[in-house]
């Protein structure tokens, strides 16, 4: 596969991004949402899966198919001059193969980066350091295959999010995933569930590599993310939520109140159809 010098450039400065400082990405879900965050300012692009899973009529956990995320992806990437990496899930399927299979989709559709859980389903179990490690090696040895060395895989543990084994033990769990999964390749690590700092910090000081959090309402602020040693700072199907909020907003005004001011403030019709040339 030919992959354009331009995508190279965007997966070089996706890396130098991550690098500069903390990484802010508040992540999108079809073209527009894409293109809408991209004119607001953002330096890349990030996927969600839940977004994009429900905008195909689908619940979130890997409930489309890979086909459906790549295509997806390709809408993004295409509507946007930024680095975009995509949320794969779990790879589309437990083995090295189904994995390799995934990060060649991903390259193909323009993408330059893209996150890999190791869980095997909603609320675990989780692969073991080994497996997902061979899982890792599999989405980098595919990549590069693909003509796409740079790709930038950011490995996600679930280890805090669905609160695996006990609570003293997780922190020593994730950095010998962390360590394991660097070896294999890996270029960060993304860790939902966790917003301690003091955890955080313990974390970010014993990680061979970046750590990325998922940030919620009510959660520390960048900055203090920022002073804990996080090196990228998502807010995953937040932006995604909040719109289809939106929606039932001004729904539920217009039927109950027969008034439209939840409509106040909206991107006019022109302004959005200007970001598509």
């Amino acid at each position: 596969m030919a992959i354009d010098a331009r995508t190279k450039e965007k997966a070089l400065r996706f890396r130098e991004l991550s690098a500069e400082g903390a990484l802010l990405l508040p992540n999108a879900w079809d073209a527009a949402s894409a293109a809408v965050i991209a004119a607001a300012g953002a330096r890349a692009i990030a996927t969600t899966s839940a977004g994009v899973a429900w905008s195909l009529g689908r619940g979130d956990g890997q409930k489309m198919s890979r086909e459906q995320m790549a295509e997806a992806a390709a809408r993004v990437a295409a509507a946007v001059d930024l680095p975009v990496t995509v949320d794969a899930e779990g790879g589309y399927g437990s083995t090295e193969e189904d994995v390799a299979a995934t990060a060649r989709a991903v390259v193909a559709a323009g993408a330059i980066g893209l996150n890999l859980e190791d869980s095997k389903a909603v609320r675990g179990p989780l692969f073991t350091e080994e497996e997902q490690a061979a899982r890792i090696r599999a989405a980098r040895e595919a990549a590069a295959e693909a003509g796409l060395p740079e790709l930038v895989i950011n490995a996600r543990t679930d280890v805090y999010l669905f609160q695996i084994g006990a609570t003293e033990d997780r922190l020593d769990d994730v950095l010998e995933r962390a360590a394991a999964y660097a070896e294999a390749g890996a270029d960060g690590i993304f860790v939902p569930g966790l917003l301690d700092l003091d955890t955080l910090r313990k974390l970010a000081d014993g990680c061979p590599l970046p750590l990325n959090v998922l940030a919620t309402p009510g959660g520390p602020s960048v900055a203090e993310l920022t002073r804990a040693g996080v090196r990228r700072i998502s807010l995953g199907a937040g932006v995604a939520r909040a719109a289809y909020t939106a929606a039932r907003r001004a729904t539920l005004e217009l039927l109950t109140e027969g008034t439209y001011t939840a409509l106040d403030g909206s991107l006019d019709s022109a302004g959005l159809n200007s970001l598509f040339g």
